[in-house]
């Protein structure tokens, strides 16, 4: 049973363009390890609601647009691993450090899902 890891990302609008290099680099790196699949989207046609949505779920500030991503594995057990290995190579780390990083990582939403419904 295939799992999704998505993400949920405030990102500066005068950083996109570093965000999409960074998302790139991560991207290639998470694919050679296993990954099946990786996207990044960015916010086109995103409101803020009056209780719950994308903006709110970031505290968006008004400089920025969220990005929207996920990256499918074979199962939660092949995510681990790849995770594992992705996270450990060392063309990931100096894009993981928080100062290099172009959003606030702290704002980030992220989790593990399993399917509910293919079509």
């Amino acid at each position: 049973m295939q799992y999704v890891d998505g993400f949920v990302v405030p990102v500066p609008k005068k950083n996109l363009q570093a965000y999409r290099r960074m998302a790139q680099k991560a991207g290639k790196i998470w694919r050679e390890h296993g990954a099946l699949e990786y996207r990044e989207w960015v916010a086109e046609d995103v409101k803020v609601g009056k209780l719950t949505s994308f903006p709110r779920s970031v505290k968006l500030e008004r400089s920025e647009t969220v990005v929207f991503s996920w990256i499918i594995f074979k199962s939660r057990a092949h995510r681990d691993a790849v995770n594992a290995k992705a996270m450990a190579d060392p063309r990931l780390a100096a894009t993981m450090n928080g100062s290099a990083m172009p959003f606030e990582g702290k704002r980030m939403i992220y989790g593990g899902f399993t399917p509910l419904v293919t079509v």
